[in-house]
């Protein structure tokens, strides 16, 4: 290999363009067995964004595409939305499958195998109230000719004017004009409610609902209840399991009749055996780890029973792992290989576990293990390397002092370049990445986004502030009214190690988040806490002015999330004032860049318009970039391009940084 060449941090010539990162942005998603076939839902910005169904089949054929563009396979259940489809395989015509449809939000039914069907046919009905009728989790009951689902159903124009129950879709399409055809399995008693699992027999089925003003993960309720009657209902409802203050984040039914469940009874979510008849739970393997996560969409599958009694568990520390559960003996054994994060959507055929996952080098792929011969391989969406992987990061779990000796996790993304190093003696600029949720978690895996600044010679600190998920209910709570300072001051805590010790050029300090994340990168630029750390800050689709997040701007599932992490705003209005960035704009002096989704119903663009408003003539740089028709969260390929390109542009504007093809950015 030939000598580096000593270039100025931020300089370095690299091929990770913004186009590779938006063709690469996403993941597979709801990954599950149909017979013999795999199927799973995949990231198509080049597309408008959509979500494509695909499938494998038994013999390896594949993947192709269920549906052709431009079906696009999600809901908007939660707005963050839940699993979008099911289908079940048959005896002749080949697999009849249920999806949900993003553009009109109505569930379908398709028979791809069929030419003679003429395509997907809706089974649910439009309606105008509000936000209109959504539908997830589906479960396909061929014998009955239904559906079972979620409905979510506007009752009024208000984002929080809805209501959520279980339903029977008929699959002839009677209810497609019609919806007093869905007809209702129980009667309304959450908010907030998972499709209905049913036992082995039928008789029995499981479910999980909450209410406000908790989230899932602070406190559910297992329901069980018995299945009677014709056509059949859920009767005889009662709570197994739960409350508010332990979180239920699924329950599964074993081949056997037995009821596991993974609750956080003990402080982690650890995997449980529930009795029935009784709610006496037995703790399977008692570990601090945590064997599910916070359950922000429905239908989640952290773990899956298999055939021989052993149970196929994702689990981890602030990471996900692989592994297998011998619930008799406790015994459990991780999966060999690369692959460090595994996503909650187990599927499961006879011997065989198949999942999604990912690892520092690679990206996300369909993986299978043969539980009877422990042999792991790729069956789908293999990794392949889009540039050179010396252009790749090289990451570092570390764990740093935060205030008051509490721990910090955070991943350390150094520079990396094979043809490029920096000026000895002098440290590269970090960006600090504070992560969405807040109740949520940086992994640990390859991404393009993160490998387009490294690769530049800027380096990336992710940071599991106090309050992320992984770590345990402890480090949970340490959020509980202290949104807007404890992840202010970790986030600091974190740049001001790395600058302490040399790994980061102290003066070249930026900070980055989006959504919730955006809302802690904004806080920073106004609290003491990290008073003249940053040089810059990139502000995402954001939380800005808590008063009138906690009225109607934003939507129902995170309309209470404030009262833990601020508290009551009826009690402490004053506190909500505070805590906001659109109160203290006198106190921004960096430079910043808002971008902003204009169909986003979480973060909605008013909360970027008022601190817009609230800095106007103070003479403090900034950019506003807008993109129609995006939400929460980018996903067109020319909106992920356009964000990244800008987001560079202004570190090398801040860090005082020259390079000959910098993109264009106004401040």
């Amino acid at each position: 290999m030939s000598a580096k060449t000593v270039l100025p941090y931020g300089s370095w010539p690299s091929p990770v363009e913004a186009s590779l990162v938006a063709a690469h942005d996403g993941a597979p998603e709801y990954l599950d067995a149909v017979g013999g076939e795999l199927w799973w839902t995949a990231p198509r910005p080049g597309e408008g964004g959509r979500r494509a169904l695909l499938r494998l089949t038994g013999d390896g054929t594949g993947p192709v595409s269920v549906l052709p563009p431009p079906w696009n396979v999600r809901n908007r259940v939660l707005e963050y939305g839940g699993r979008p489809w099911a289908a079940v395989p048959r005896d002749q015509g080949g697999p009849l499958a249920v999806f949900t449809h993003f553009a009109d939000q109505r569930l379908y039914a398709v028979e791809p195998d069929a030419a003679a069907t003429g395509g997907p046919r809706p089974l649910t009905p439009l309606s105008a109230t509000g936000g209109g009728l959504r539908w997830c989790d589906p479960l396909i009951r061929p014998a009955l000719g239904e559906v079972w689902c979620v409905l979510e159903e506007f009752t009024g124009e208000g984002p929080t004017d809805v209501r959520r129950v279980p339903v029977a879709v008929p699959l002839d399409g009677s209810a497609a004009g019609d919806r007093s055809a869905v007809r209702e399995l129980a009667a309304e008693r959450h908010r907030f409610v998972t499709g209905p699992r049913l036992s082995p027999d039928g008789r029995r089925a499981v479910w999980l609902g909450w209410d406000h003003p908790r989230m899932p993960w602070d406190g559910t309720e297992l329901l069980i209840a018995d299945v009677t009657g014709t056509p059949p209902r859920l009767t005889g409802v009662r709570v197994l399991a739960g409350g508010p203050e332990e979180s239920v984040a699924q329950a599964e039914w074993a081949p056997d009749g037995t009821l596991l469940a993974a609750t956080d009874r003990t402080g982690w979510w650890n995997l449980h055996r529930v009795e029935p008849d009784t709610g006496h739970a037995v703790n399977l393997c008692p570990l601090d780890e945590e064997f599910a996560g916070p359950l922000w969409r429905i239908g989640p599958r952290w773990f899956a029973p298999l055939g021989d009694g052993t149970v196929a568990v994702v689990h981890g520390r602030g990471d996900a792992r692989l592994g297998v559960l011998d619930p008799d003996t406790g015994d459990l054994v991780d999966v060999p290989g690369p692959w460090t994060e595994w996503s909650p959507a187990l599927a499961v055929r006879d011997t065989l576990v198949s999942g999604i996952a990912a690892g520092p080098h690679r990206g996300h792929e369909i993986v299978t293990l043969d539980t009877a011969t422990g042999h792991c391989r790729v069956v789908a969406e293999p990794h392949r390397d889009a540039v050179d992987p010396a252009y790749y990061p090289e990451p570092v779990a570390r764990v740093l002092p935060g205030p008051g000796g509490r721990e910090i996790h955070a991943r350390i993304y150094p520079p990396r370049n094979p043809r490029a190093t920096g000026p000895d003696g002098q440290a590269p600029p970090y960006v600090v990445w504070a992560h969405g949720g807040p109740t949520s978690r940086a992994p640990l895996v390859l991404d393009l986004e993160i490998a387009y600044f490294t690769s530049r010679g800027i380096g990336v600190a992710e940071v599991d502030y106090g309050g992320s998920s992984g770590y345990g209910r402890a480090y949970r709570e340490r959020l509980r009214e202290q949104w807007g300072v404890v992840d202010v001051e970790d986030c600091a805590a974190v740049a001001r190690a790395l600058a302490a010790e040399g790994t980061a050029d102290p003066a070249r300090l930026a900070i980055r988040g989006g959504s919730a994340g955006g809302w802690t990168a904004a806080v920073s630029l106004v609290s003491p806490a990290a008073e003249g750390l940053y040089a810059c800050a990139t502000i995402k689709y954001p939380i800005l002015d808590l008063t009138g997040w906690a009225g109607d701007e934003t939507h129902d599932f995170e309309s209470h999330y404030l009262e833990t992490l601020i508290g009551p705003l009826r009690e402490v209005p004053e506190r909500y004032r505070e805590r906001s960035p659109v109160h203290h704009a006198d106190r921004v002096t960096v430079p910043f860049l808002l971008l902003q989704g204009l169909d986003d119903p979480i973060c909605p663009p008013v909360q970027a318009e008022r601190l817009l408003a609230a800095v106007a003539g103070r003479g403090v740089p900034h950019a506003y970039l807008t993109f129609p028709g995006e939400a929460h969260g980018f996903r067109r390929a020319t909106t992920i391009e356009r964000a990244v390109e800008a987001e560079l542009a202004l570190y090398l504007r801040a860090f005082g940084i020259d390079r000959p093809d910098a993109p264009a950015l106004d401040l």
